[in-house]
């Protein structure tokens, strides 16, 4: 009888020593982590739970390693698979909340501008720059990048979106490159199906170029439409569409900010003051807004626009008009 009485004794010590030690577990995982301040951690490519547990104690950011290494024996699935990535640790995070963190989507991103109107030159020269995205493409060539998105032997110019990408440390400029021009190739396809009847462009890639030029043209929103109309009358009416852009394109790198008469006479591919109809391939990167007017030119008489040095354009039915607002805008200016 005396022997039974000790055993339940030790067995309940031994229960109470268990829940006690699971208690005592318990609250050192749950203890906060020792950061102050909002800091990055990074998990690396290629490391796996032990590894992170190991470098957080390390650097004294979680204070009992064991109770983070006796997780993979206890609860073994609520231990996360990691995610390579920078992530933000907040002070007063428990250690839990910390492990959970690292095995979620909440990665640290950072924006990647792409205006409306760039190059591709500008474009590629912004990947070049971008802080913590992994480098691929620096030693490609234009042709080699548009082999890698599925169109060997195009031009690159304009089949990248112009838009705010995020991206997280490790990923590179080429999945960037993937993103802008599937979303190009994605909204191209959706506007040209609401093409209107009567256009004088025939095709998507067409729309493109001329979205393009209506890109580099004006910045105010109310006009696409109207200098779509202008370029289709022109083009209906066998007249060249003469549009400084397309002469600063076709410059290229001796580009200064001017413009002479020399270099509106040479003949470039993408002169239209020498050229009949578009330039080959577009100029620049065209937002969604200059997609759509490039397909839904606006109705009217208007054949001629010259800038008032405002971002906005004066619009004229005929060349005398024209000359006259040229005169009032330009040559006075």
């Amino acid at each position: 009888m005396r022997v039974v009485k000790f055993l339940v004794i030790l067995l309940v010590l031994g229960a109470a020593l268990l829940a006690g030690g699971h208690q005592y577990w318990q609250s050192r995982l749950a203890a906060p982590i020792a950061v102050e301040e909002p800091t990055l951690y990074e998990v690396p490519r290629g490391a796996g739970y032990q590894r992170v547990v190991s470098e957080l104690a390390a650097r004294e950011i979680i204070a009992d390693e064991w109770a983070f290494r006796l997780l993979t024996r206890l609860e073994p699935e609520s231990v996360p698979r990691l995610r390579v990535g920078e992530y933000l640790l907040e002070p007063g995070m428990s250690g839990r909340e910390l492990i959970d963190l690292l095995g979620s989507d909440r990665v640290v991103t950072y924006p990647l501008t792409i205006p409306e109107g760039w190059t591709f030159r500008q474009l590629r020269q912004a990947l070049a720059e971008a802080p913590k995205l992994a480098q691929e493409t620096a030693e490609l060539g234009d042709d080699e990048i548009m082999a890698l998105m599925g169109r060997e032997g195009e031009h690159p110019e304009g089949w990248f979106f112009p838009d705010t990408y995020r991206y997280h440390k490790g990923l590179s400029d080429l999945e960037i490159l993937r993103q802008a021009h599937r979303r190009m190739e994605t909204i191209l396809e959706e506007v040209w199906a609401e093409r209107v009847d009567g256009l004088t462009i025939d095709s998507p890639y067409e729309a493109l170029i001329m979205a393009s030029l209506i890109e580099r043209e004006t910045g105010a929103p109310e006009e696409r439409r109207e200098i779509a109309g202008v370029f289709k009358r022109r083009m209906e009416r066998g007249m060249r569409l003469q549009t400084d852009p397309t002469v600063i394109y076709g410059m290229g790198e001796r580009y200064d900010g001017r413009i002479t008469r020399a270099d509106l006479r040479e003949a470039t591919p993408y002169n239209t003051y020498v050229i009949d109809g578009m330039p080959p391939t577009p100029i620049a990167m065209p937002g969604r807004a200059s997609l759509e007017a490039a397909v839904d030119p606006l109705p009217g008489e208007t054949l001629y626009f010259v800038s008032r040095g405002d971002g906005t354009h004066h619009f004229s039915r005929t060349l005398r008009e024209h000359n006259n607002a040229v005169n009032r805008y330009i040559r006075n200016r």
